[in-house]
């Protein structure tokens, strides 16, 4: 394995408020770890409030903590952040910057490569260096059909990695970053933006769908009816998600819409529920570690990428899948 010596940015991300205090969400863990395998150099992370979770940062291997001064602008606004990082970024000339590949982290990184003039990469599944010291960077493409691998040879690369893409893994030593606080010229495109009101989703008591580790999906064959699949989720500790005509016919939010038009989920078990497998919805979660599809036709196109598959009535496959993970944790 081969590391560079100068260090790897990172813009992490928290959950919280000013009130209840911030906690370093799991992307923004793994991004620490990714960074970690890059360069023997220092992580230096980016928080984007002024109360950092410090704990965290350290666990995960952050030697530097940069805050830049938002002012009263909003860390929502891509333009801000983008300026943001800019700032953190002349102020130690890294040898890449890694972000979390949300719709926010995608902005951030397409501004900075216009900025800069530097080569961007976003949905990014893998970044290794070569023996030659470049970037190399893999994506999924075409429904998952196809990998790309990029190298990158000159300039300070910009990644936006997908969440669930690399474990997360702190380190047997935490360090003990020191915070420093960075000034930003913002640009006038970035001050024109104005954020008069935001509203919190509320807590379903679940992982956030992009984040989760296990994924239970409602597709057209739970019929509107959200029973089974909140259940199996419950019991798995896992997220809900949906397909599109699933959402299209109001029986879920759009948030939790999975697919080309939708959100990208990579959990390390995915579990269809009345899924066909239709290509645009497949594009958003085949590159999920395992594929679980139950389903009574047995032509569905879902099958042909699963791992495990049930063809059955969900209302017979799901109680009896309950039964039997409470039998054996029960057992335990």
């Amino acid at each position: 394995m081969v590391f560079l010596d100068r260090p790897v940015v990172v813009l992490t991300d928290h959950t919280g408020n000013d009130a209840e205090g911030y906690a370093l969400t799991l992307p923004s863990q793994q991004l620490l770890t990714l960074a970690r395998t890059l360069t023997h150099g220092p992580v230096i992370a980016v928080a984007l409030n002024n109360a950092p979770d410090m704990t965290a940062l350290a666990a995960y291997g952050a030697q530097k903590v940069l805050i830049p001064d938002l002012g009263t602008y909003s860390p929502r606004v891509s333009a801000i952040v983008a300026d943001a990082v800019l700032a953190c970024m002349s102020h130690i000339s890294p040898a890449a910057v890694l972000m979390v590949a949300n719709y926010r982290g995608k902005e951030v990184c397409a501004r900075l490569a216009a900025r800069t003039g530097n080569a961007a990469a976003v949905d990014i599944s893998t970044v290794t260096v070569t023996d030659e010291g470049n970037f190399c960077a893999s994506r999924t493409a075409l429904a998952g059909s196809w990998v790309t691998n990029m190298s990158i040879t000159e300039s300070t690369p910009l990644f936006a990695v997908r969440p669930m893409s690399v474990d997360e893994e702190p380190i047997s030593v935490p360090t003990a970053p020191q915070i420093e606080h960075v000034s930003v010229q913002y640009s006038p495109e970035a001050t024109a933006v104005c954020v008069h009101s935001s509203q919190h989703q509320p807590a379903t008591g679940r992982a956030s769908l992009t984040q989760a580790r296990t994924v239970v999906v409602a597709g057209r064959g739970i019929e509107g009816d959200f029973t089974l699949v909140d259940s199996l989720a419950d019991i798995l500790g896992g997220a809900v998600g949906a397909t599109r005509v699933v959402t299209d016919e109001g029986w879920a939010p759009r948030s939790l819409q999975i697919g080309q038009t939708g959100v990208s989920i990579s959990p390390n078990l995915y579990v269809g529920l009345g899924v066909s497998g239709a290509i645009h919805h497949t594009v958003g979660m085949q590159s999920s570690e395992n594929i679980v599809a139950i389903c009574d036709d047995p032509d569905a196109p879902i099958f042909e990428i699963a791992d495990f598959g049930v063809v059955g009535d969900l209302n017979e496959v799901i109680p009896q899948a309950i039964d039997t993970i409470k039998k054996v944790r029960n057992a335990q």
